[in-house]
């Protein structure tokens, strides 16, 4: 990782194209809050390289004043993927959809976890194909009625961080469109772990699919329906400060600290290092009305990373092999003149 020299602001990263996505998009929060990341980091400004597919999130690089790349529909995971691996010293951010990266994408997408390369996934889930108005994706839930699906889906959607925990993903956190400063913070999180940085960024999509979130996002009851982890801090939230998750015989549940004897050593403390993704898994997954939704770093463990050991076996065979040529190559073995 490079120092750099002068620190920049995040208007230092803002392009000089027009933005244009709808007004209300989430994603005009979630560009706003990658600029501010991008500024506190520890990199150059040069040193940043944006992929995006195709979609409405994947404009992203003409918003962005560095380098980028414009791939084609769900090509974005395997172009960031040759991009770091090609040169390990960027700073690679992929910008992608529930569509563009899990649908066409799909398979790009669970082998850059699999491969655990170190880059970092931006992932864009508002349960809708908007780019292309308003057809169902992987991620709509089932009998919601669509362009597509006039009488409601009847296809289990995916759920990323299961999806992502299943592909012995590293690392995984979600993130809320309506939450900048939380989402500058994942991001940079993100940043420093080693490895495929999945962040779920659940994003509202004010044409297609508005208020697909807002249960969780409702402003009267979100403190009790949106859970932020922390390594090390106990899983406590609600108004009042008094709810938690706790342990069952039967797996996880919401309690009440100062109801039927539970006391806030009861609460379950984060473990986001945790190799064994039993919990990791359960947090992903929980969703209302019985639970809150979890936000923050949900995993974070530490593996080797494939572009590290691909530069690391090149290294290795360079210093051993007795080529240093494509002459000394062509005129090894059996040769003869014609």
């Amino acid at each position: 990782m490079t120092e750099v020299a002068n620190k920049y602001v995040a208007k230092d990263f803002k392009s000089d194209q027009e933005v244009r996505w709808c007004a209300g998009c989430g994603d005009h929060a979630i560009l706003n809050a990658v600029q501010r990341a991008f500024a506190e980091l520890p990199h150059k400004k040069e040193d940043y390289a944006v992929i995006s597919g195709i979609g409405c999130s994947s404009r992203f690089p003409y918003y962005m004043n560095t380098y980028g790349f414009h791939t084609i529909h769900g090509r974005a995971g395997a172009i960031a993927s040759g991009v770091k691996t090609a040169n390990p010293n960027l700073s690679v951010w992929q910008i992608t959809g529930d569509g563009d990266g899990l649908a066409i994408g799909g398979n790009h997408f669970i082998h850059e976890i699999r491969r655990n390369i170190n880059l970092n996934v931006l992932l864009f889930n508002n349960e809708i194909y908007g780019l292309t108005k308003g057809q169902y994706s992987p991620t709509t839930k089932m009998g919601m009625k669509t362009k597509t699906s006039p009488f409601g889906t009847v296809e289990r959607p995916f759920k990323v961080g299961q999806l992502v925990i299943g592909a012995e993903g590293t690392f995984f956190a979600r993130s809320l469109d309506t939450n900048i400063k939380h989402i500058t913070s994942t991001l940079i999180q993100a940043d420093q772990h080693k490895g495929t940085s999945i962040v779920e960024i659940l994003q509202n999509c004010v044409i297609f699919s508005d208020k697909i979130h807002g249960w969780i996002t409702d402003k009267e009851h979100k403190e009790d329906r949106q859970l932020y982890l922390e390594h090390g801090k106990s899983m406590i939230f609600g108004k009042e400060k008094n709810k938690g998750i706790i342990m069952t015989s039967h797996g996880l549940a919401v309690a009440t600290i100062g109801e039927d004897g539970i006391k806030e050593s009861d609460i379950l403390v984060h473990d986001a290092k945790k190799e064994d993704p039993f919990i990791h898994l359960m947090l992903a997954n929980m969703v209302g009305p019985d639970f809150p939704v979890a936000f923050g770093v949900i995993r974070a463990v530490e593996e080797d990373a494939y572009d590290e050991n691909v530069a690391k076996q090149v290294a290795d065979v360079q210093a051993e092999t007795k080529f240093r040529s494509m002459d000394d190559i062509l005129a090894s073995g059996s040769t003869w003149e014609v």
